[in-house]
């Protein structure tokens, strides 16, 4: 399985979560399987999808699921140890582990060789990391939001795309779209 795959098999599961979706590709496809206004598409902040995703978390009591990809995570290891000391047990992190820089060529990862991030976020102090097949990567978000403990979930896949088009909505757009959406659900509406 590819990334899109996974994400086709987390739309049941997401589809009325918040979602922080990484740059490049990845939103791309989350864009095409399922447009919702409960989805921020990251569009030109690489290595910080995790970091909007806890910052969203701890600022509200809904539920959120950050999508990243290794090579962004690897870009900014930090918010790994920012997460494993700022809990928000409405957080799952999701790290979608290809090996590659998908985005940009597929160009290898250190993920993808020596570099565990699964070990780096347990030794940033992360208490519950779960790192499963591309095949399991649905069950283990779905137990994760059932669970309402914050969870880093490494998922491992194949590296691959599949060709979507760029997001034609404007930046600002997808900000403001969200954030009524952020509203709306805390409204209980």
């Amino acid at each position: 399985m590819i990334r899109y795959d996974i994400l086709k098999t987390l739309l049941p599961i997401i589809s009325d979560t918040l979602v922080v979706c990484n740059i490049g590709l990845p939103s791309q496809e989350l864009h095409k399987l399922d447009d919702q206004p409960s989805n921020f598409y990251m569009l030109g902040t690489m290595g910080l999808c995790s970091s909007i995703g806890l910052g969203l978390a701890l600022s509200q009591p809904q539920k959120v699921v950050a999508i990243d990809g290794d090579g962004s995570v690897l870009t900014n290891l930090a918010t790994l140890s920012t997460i494993a000391n700022n809990v928000a047990d409405n957080f799952v992190l999701l790290i979608i582990d290809n090996g590659s820089y998908g985005s940009t060529g597929d160009q290898p990862t250190y993920a993808g060789r020596k570099t565990s991030l699964t070990a780096v976020a347990e030794a940033c102090g992360c208490e519950n990391v779960v790192e499963c097949s591309a095949e399991e990567t649905a069950g283990a978000v779905k137990a994760a939001l059932a669970s309402d403990q914050m969870t880093v979930i490494v998922s491992k896949c194949e590296s691959g795309n599949v060709a979507v088009d760029v997001i034609e909505m404007n930046p600002v757009v997808i900000g403001d779209r969200f954030m009524n959406e952020v509203r709306r659900q805390n409204s209980g509406g």
